[in-house]
């Protein structure tokens, strides 16, 4: 396929040819050492490039291994249309834009700019910086000693972007105070407009040729168009969506609604740090905020000390939490009615008053009557909680957004298809007629892999059935000499587990929740023979290549929990629609998340590994043939001695 690409800063035509871009001598084979040409990859790359110039959607699945960066990237770039590439994760988003792009950039030695684009709470807020470096409430010596260094960073930094600066985690609390949301920005009344980061940062995006976001970002565009507000994000003519798998999920929270203790605690915060500054003469703005506080928490009691998510029947069902929220929706009316009077003494204070207006309004629709077509949950925490209003589907309105946003879409991942089907992701977000293509994993999974699958395992239900688990993976986990990840479907399972393995294998234990994902997994690497335990963050967007990872075990499906309230409001709606919820919606689900789990297993043409997949409902089930069907196609066993050969012979060839 040959793309005859004129630039407006060059006087004369480039013509590349996408073989020639990906064969065995071409540029891409010239910057990358060990380079190998992928038919996939090339495939891929000449089905974009038909997209973009057709102007269809195009939904691609690309199995590990395939190069599906490359081969959207490259033709999108070759057409010189103005782009925007969505990932699910900020990892893949900083590898697109510091690592892929500028490679690319050499590969095809054409003009482009390239630029980042984050979340709002991803940039330094200067105004709410000077505000908490001006204020002396209640900030711990720990958060104090964070904004002193904070302050000094931003003299020096040119973007705002908090992961630059090193010594202050993400996680700190400071950064609520000193980064803004929706709710809180004054927009262009802030006296700090002309030096806000964000803003310099979303003036660089509309100036973009390429724009590289994520799908919170992506979705928060989709949201404020369908509310008829301004637009975050310029109007481009391609839209790549990688990740594509988390699409679905990402969208349904940004068309809901949601009132979070958090906000209404921060609105306290804020209301007294304006008051001070600009209208101290009112104390009854104090008195007030310190009263939502107060409310708060006692709201947050009501709904007892569990961590959970439940359904608004619950809430329906206790008169204290009813109690509670109706005399919190009094109390919102009555502390809007006195900042409507302080909002003329200054910029920060109007802002609180829109701010508390707002959520006066969602607390009143969570309280009201909600149609079938929405669900009404929540979810409580440690200290806070959320109160959520979420929409059935999807589809329509993602079809509409569709329409107005871009004229080619490319949606892609390594899971999409359930038994080889894409009806699945095709249904969640309303993408009928979009051409579908899957093209299977480079490697050779036949002779890399090995599926393991142990006899005489109790059913998931049984109450031994995690500890079965582990006398089953111990001889697995010793004939791999560590090198092992353990991924498990619920905290319980794991926290149990690690508990049973703790003195029964020679091999250094790592568990999720001792340290930060990324501090595990560069532990994991470098150790070469450690056991990790994980739940669902660990399923995906991991990436360890080489023997050092040798081992997946999954302990069983992974179903989401039906108890979900969200989850459980859908299957009810399939269900009076006439379709079978388990076979349409649930069983889907869990495929595609197994095989995200499966993929941490073969990263590369070199690795050789042993998945062991322990439920039992694979062969004791008619739906076991559908997770079968979606697997790589590698050899099988139920023999631990044919494990125990395979692992010998890979000792043998590494030297092990």
């Amino acid at each position: 396929m040959t793309i005859v690409v004129a630039w407006h800063v060059i006087t004369s035509y480039k013509v590349l040819d996408l073989e020639d871009i990906f064969a065995s001598d071409g540029p891409l084979a010239k910057q990358i050492e060990g380079y190998v040409p992928r038919v996939a990859q090339a495939e891929m790359a000449e089905a974009v490039n038909q997209a973009i110039e057709t102007d269809e959607h195009l939904v691609a699945e690309a199995g590990t291994g395939t190069g599906k960066t490359f081969a959207y990237l490259i033709p999108a770039i070759l057409s010189g249309k103005k782009l925007i590439v969505s990932t699910g994760t900020k990892n893949l988003q900083d590898q697109l834009f510091h690592k892929d792009i500028p490679l690319i950039k050499k590969v095809l030695d054409v003009p482009f700019n390239a630029v980042l684009l984050k979340g709002r709470s991803n940039y330094l807020c200067l105004y709410r910086l000077k505000n908490s470096m001006n204020s002396d409430l209640g900030f711990r010596k720990q958060e104090v000693t964070e904004l002193i260094k904070i302050n000094q960073w931003a003299g020096r930094t040119r973007s705002g972007d908090i992961s630059e600066i090193s010594g202050v985690s993400e996680t700190s609390t400071i950064w609520g105070q000193i980064t803004t949301t929706a709710d809180n920005c004054l927009g262009q009344d802030c006296p700090d407009y002309s030096d806000c980061f964000l803003v310099q940062a979303r003036r660089r995006a509309q100036e973009a040729k390429i724009l590289v976001i994520n799908h919170h970002l992506l979705c928060a565009e989709w949201s404020l168009r369908g509310g008829g507000f301004g637009e975050l994000l310029p109007n481009v003519d391609v839209v790549i969506v990688d990740e594509a798998h988390h699409m679905a999920e990402t969208a349904s929270q940004f068309l809901g609604m949601a009132l979070s203790a958090r906000q209404m605690l921060d609105l306290a915060k804020d209301i007294e740090i304006e008051q001070v500054k600009d209208a101290p003469d009112m104390q009854s703005l104090k008195d007030l905020a310190d009263e939502l506080e107060n409310r708060v928490r006692a709201l947050r009691l009501t709904f007892g000390d569990s961590v959970r998510r439940g359904a608004w029947n619950e809430v329906l069902s206790r008169p204290m939490v009813i109690k509670a929220l109706k005399e919190l929706e009094l109390h919102l009316k009555k502390l809007n009615t006195h900042l409507k009077e302080a909002a003329k003494r200054g910029k920060g204070l109007e802002s609180c008053w829109r701010r508390c207006g707002d959520m006066e309004n969602r607390l009143k629709s969570l309280l009201e009557e909600a149609g079938e077509q929405w669900i009404k949950w929540f979810e409580t925490y440690k200290r806070t909680f959320v109160l959520n209003k979420t929409p059935m589907h999807v589809g329509d309105e993602f079809q509409q957004f569709l329409e107005e946003f871009g004229r080619t879409w490319i949606f892609t991942s390594a899971t999409l298809t359930v038994s080889k089907q894409f009806d699945h992701f095709v249904a969640g977000l309303g993408l009928d007629g979009a051409r579908t293509q899957c093209w299977e994993s480079p490697f050779d999974y036949f002779t890399q892999a090995l599926l393991y699958h142990p006899k005489n395992l109790p059913e998931p239900t049984s109450e031994n059935f995690t500890g079965s688990v582990v006398e089953a993976s111990i001889p697995v986990i010793n004939a791999s000499r560590g090198r092992t990840f353990f991924l498990f479907t619920s905290h319980k399972a794991l926290q149990l587990a690690a508990k049973l393995l703790e003195d029964r294998i020679e091999y250094p234990l790592l568990v999720q929740g001792q340290q930060s994902k990324t501090r595990l997994i560069e532990r994991f690497k470098t150790q070469g023979d450690a056991v990790l335990l994980g739940t669902s963050s660990f399923w995906e967007g991991v990436d360890v290549r080489g023997s050092a990872l040798s081992c997946v075990i999954i302990d069983k499906f992974p179903f989401a929990s039906p108890n979900d309230p969200v989850l459980k409001a859908r299957l009810d709606s399939l269900r009076r629609q006439g379709h079978n919820p388990f076979a349409s919606y649930q069983l889907p689900a869990a495929v595609i998340a197994l095989k995200q789990g499966i993929g941490r297993l073969i990263r590369d043409i070199t690795d050789r590994g042993v998945l062991m997949l322990c439920d039992p409902r694979l062969l004791t089930r008619g739906y076991g043939r559908v997770f079968l069907d979606s697997l790589p196609n590698m050899k099988k066993t139920r023999s631990i001695e044919v494990v125990q050969t395979f692992f010998y012979d890979q000792n043998e060839n590494i030297g092990c």
